[in-house]
């Protein structure tokens, strides 16, 4: 088996392990709301600590991959963060459980800048669809893993227990990446003579065009540039939708549908599953039209028709009335934002390079903004409207506003090239 191969089951069961950290806490609302005795506004800000701690440390993590590597990033934001997954298990009251969430979202900030720093230097460019979508679907197999999974863990040994199997778990992940992973094939002792030869013949190489190299990319190029501009709303757009089935949604069926926690647990992971194929499908799409010579519509097509069906979706989603079709459409909703996914990443590797982590880290940043206001956003606006499709309306128009986005963009030129290419 090709070690590149064993390269993307590392980064795949690592975004199996981000989603199971992270939406374990929606599964365990029930306990811990009624052991810390806390009020639904206050549930939406420990939801929303994590978010915010995860946005803001996005181009730092992003940096750092680019700067020290993504083997030592990777293994020392594990370590981080599976600790702190473990705290939240120890929390005595509201402000414990934020400062662990605001950590452990801190913690986990640098993981997918990381793998896009480290995939620029280990997959092809004619594999990169395929390898983001294989990716990124891991974070909703976690996801939906965690919430019938965790559920039942729950029931057996109890949340703060939960938790600390958990943290075991991020450990022993950080261990083998230590031990396994090189930042580059070069340097690993299992990447055979032909395929390095073939890795160093189709990788993107980090010098052929411009000046986009000769020197580190400035938070300035990032704050002028149109295209992360761009980016930055449409990934915005993409979290506000997906986060809401991250957060909200496994307590929503449960409330609007009557549901028992397992039962519940079980619908609200269909959605997650459906991501999970978006992004296989995405991916693969991305591929076929890079090799056919299409590289911009590679990354146009697949988002734009993703953001349509995310607003299909959740428009009709909203309207039904029984658990199978809301369930349903959502499904449709989720699969259409995760198409977006795969093409959003490598568009970044496309354009930032060698400095893949911090243009990665921008966009995610954005991206978990949207995050974060989605946590809040649907308890206030709820509570502002009376209604829960105030909501849906706001995640809709987004989506709209997503498409268009896409049509503007190109990745044919890297980042620090681009004044020449806006000038022409």
């Amino acid at each position: 088996m090709p070690s590149r191969a064993w390269f993307v089951f590392g980064t795949f069961a690592l975004s199996v392990l981000l989603y199971v950290d992270r939406a374990c806490i929606s599964a365990a609302k029930d306990s811990i709301v009624g052991e810390l005795s806390l009020t639904d506004k206050q549930w939406a800000w420990v939801l929303g600590a994590f978010s915010l701690g995860y946005a803001v440390f996005q181009t730092p993590g992003g940096w750092f991959a680019d700067k020290y590597g993504p083997r030592r990033l990777l293994t020392a934001i594990v370590v981080l963060w599976s600790v702190f997954t473990g705290l939240t298990g120890a929390a005595f009251n509201y402000a414990s459980l934020l400062a662990a969430r605001l950590a452990f979202g801190a913690g986990e900030a640098g993981a997918f800048p990381g793998m896009a720093r480290a995939a620029f230097s280990w997959i092809p460019m004619q594999e990169r669809g395929l390898v983001q979508g294989i990716n990124f679907s891991g974070s909703r197999l976690g996801a939906a893993l965690a919430l019938p999974g965790v559920a039942w863990l729950l029931q057996t040994l109890g949340w703060r227990a939960s938790f600390a199997v958990l943290m075991v778990v991020g450990i022993g992940w950080a261990v083998f990446w230590w031990l396994w992973f090189r930042d580059e094939p070069e340097q690993n002792r299992s990447v055979t003579p032909a395929e390095l030869a073939y890795i160093q013949a189709s990788r993107q190489q980090s010098g052929s065009v411009g000046v986009a190299d000769g020197r580190p990319i400035t938070t300035g190029d990032l704050m002028r540039s149109g295209r992360v501009g761009l980016l930055c709303l449409q990934y915005f757009a993409s979290n506000f939708t997906f986060f809401f089935c991250l957060t909200h949604w496994f307590p929503h069926l449960k409330t609007k549908f009557d549901l028992g926690s397992v039962e519940a647990g079980w619908y609200a992971s269909a959605p997650l599953v459906a991501g999970a194929i978006g992004n296989w499908f995405s991916g693969w799409l991305i591929d076929r039209l890079y090799r056919g010579g299409a590289w911009k519509l590679s990354r146009q097509v697949p988002a734009a028709a993703g953001f349509a069906l995310a607003t299909l979706g959740v428009l009709m989603s909203m309207q039904q009335t029984e658990v199978f079709s809301a369930v349903a459409w959502f499904c449709l909703a989720i699969f259409g934002a995760d198409m977006t996914l795969a093409p959003s990443w490598s568009f970044c590797m496309d354009i930032g390079k060698r400095h893949s982590g911090v243009v990665s880290g921008t966009m995610n940043m954005a991206g978990n903004v949207g995050g974060f206001l989605t946590t809040l956003a649907y308890a206030y606006l709820k509570d502002w409207s009376g209604a829960t499709s105030t909501f849906f309306y706001v995640a809709a128009g987004l989506n709209l506003v997503a498409v268009v986005c896409w049509l503007q963009l190109d990745p044919r030129s890297p980042l620090l090239d681009e004044p020449a290419e806006v000038s022409q």
